[in-house]
């Protein structure tokens, strides 16, 4: 991995077990500090995505108690589609 990025030095302490796992998965030309910092930000990622559609969530409640349930609108979409109700 070469890259220009700052980086900080951290100690981790890993069990046993696992670290023998990651030794076991990592490629010939990858580094045990390159394949933590990947699975390391795939983490934060993926905690980013839960943490942006819970709020999603929330905010999709909020305007379901506000208005309603709002009917499909798939129906409309095929009849628009199909040209049923079209102004040339």
């Amino acid at each position: 991995m070469a890259t220009t990025e700052q980086r900080e030095a951290l100690t981790i302490r890993f069990p046993i077990e696992v670290l023998a796992r990651a030794r076991g998965v990592k490629e010939d030309r990858e580094s045990l500090n390159d394949l933590v910092v990947g699975a390391v930000e795939r983490e934060v990622r993926r905690r980013e995505v839960l943490r942006v559609l819970a709020e999603i969530d929330r905010i999709r409640e909020q305007i379901v108690a506000r208005t309603g349930l709002q009917p499909s609108s798939v129906p409309l979409i095929r009849e628009l589609r199909e040209g049923i109700g079209r102004r040339d």
